[in-house]
């Protein structure tokens, strides 16, 4: 059907896009959505684009079953997975730091202040079964993402991406040995042109406007610097894309395609609890706002009592990653535990989401979100092929 559109429309001759991420990842079009459902990489992958699961918050045993079920789903089709190793954190030199001397490096200070938020929202605790820790944080650091990255190289996968700092050098080495494509997130120019220097096969430029951590440059300023800085390696443009107009505008400016995420939070399949995908269907652009209050880096996620809470002039600062991940990790698994059934709660309840978040009023299917922004993809280019005169 979405093939079909192409062969009917005047300024197309193919039966799918002409971009070099279309050919380097086999897709038919050039939509990589980032997203931590297995359901909707499924979905985007069938639809022609390429799912991307997000793992950082998985265990190696349930990124193993994670990923068996979508390659049996998906039958051979491709797909991705992103993960965030960062090269600046604390006990970094060390390749991070176990859990036992994060936890003891964590000052009783935020330890007080976590619990007197929590205690004040009336967020009940977990319960016993739930009390052995699942809650240790974030895979940040390399020896915890590393077993990570074996796994997902051990699969099908057609695409790994590391979402915060250039890929290194045993990630590369390994993904190349296995045909595997290599991606990197870039918030600056800078970053971009170190990616490109470790060997990443794409760069994805994210701008500002996007969700989750992002640096400090929009979209339309840094999606055409960084095309020009790392030509020929394919740039990606993210942030504040989940519509077909905002899809041709960053190709126009250099992209072979997109990355999008917020966009998927919305979708049937996602993963997001009811309260919070309530929260993003009525929320509007200016509802997000840019905090180091989940990881220690600046990242940018849904205003809510959290992130005020954190802003108080009272409030100590957020900790360096991988620190500040370990000391909310479980204050938010007692929060998403309890949003549907505690009024404070579901008052402290958030999500990282991109200023896009202000289009997302309605909730649809996930292949149903991909068919609509190649439609409007191919209407937008059309309307601009008119604007020249013959």
């Amino acid at each position: 059907m979405l093939a079909e559109m192409f062969v009917c429309a005047p300024s197309w001759k193919t039966d799918s896009m002409k971009s070099q991420i279309c050919e380097m990842l086999e897709i038919e079009f050039p939509i990589l959505a980032f997203t931590h459902c297995r359901d909707v990489v499924v979905a985007v992958s069938k639809a022609g684009g390429l799912g991307v699961l997000g793992a950082v918050g998985h265990s190696p045993e349930a990124l193993e079953i994670d990923l068996a079920w979508i390659e049996e789903e998906l039958d051979g089709r491709p797909y991705g997975v992103d993960l965030l190793i960062p090269t600046k954190y604390v006990g970094s030199d060390e390749g991070g730091l176990d859990v036992k001397k994060t936890k003891a490096m964590i000052p009783d200070e935020h330890l007080e202040f976590m619990n007197e938020v929590m205690d004040r929202y009336e967020v009940p605790d977990l319960p016993p079964r739930d009390s052995k820790d699942s809650t240790t944080g974030l895979s940040l650091t390399h020896n915890r993402a590393m077993p990570l990255v074996e796994i997902a190289l051990a699969h099908n996968i057609s695409l790994i991406a590391n979402a915060l700092g250039p890929p290194g050098p045993e990630l590369v080495e390994m993904a190349r040995a296995r045909g595997v494509k290599v991606a990197a997130l870039a918030g600056s120019l800078s970053h971009a042109v170190r990616h490109k220097a470790a060997g990443a096969d794409i760069i994805i430029a994210q701008g500002y406007e996007a969700g989750g951590h992002t640096g400090e440059i929009a979209s339309m300023v840094l999606i055409p610097e960084i095309v020009d800085a790392v030509a020929p390696v394919p740039v990606l443009g993210a942030g504040g894309i989940g519509r077909g107009r905002q899809m041709a505008a960053a190709m126009a400016l250099g992209a072979e395609g997109v990355w999008c995420g917020s966009v998927w939070l919305t979708t049937e399949e996602s993963e997001v609890v009811p309260t919070i995908k309530d929260k993003f269907v009525a929320a509007a652009s200016t509802d997000t706002t840019r905090s180091r209050s989940m990881t220690g880096k600046p990242a940018r996620m849904l205003k809510s009592a959290w992130t005020q809470e954190w802003e108080r002039e009272d409030t100590p600062d957020p900790l360096p990653m991988p620190l500040q991940s370990q000391l909310v990790a479980r204050p938010q698994a007692r929060i998403r535990n309890y949003a549907h059934a505690s009024d404070g709660a579901a008052k402290l309840s958030q999500y990282f989401v991109g200023q896009v978040v202000g289009n997302a009023d309605k909730v649809l299917p996930a292949g149903r979100v991909v068919m609509d922004m190649v439609e409007e993809f191919i209407d937008t280019c059309e309307r601009m092929s008119g604007l020249l005169e013959e």
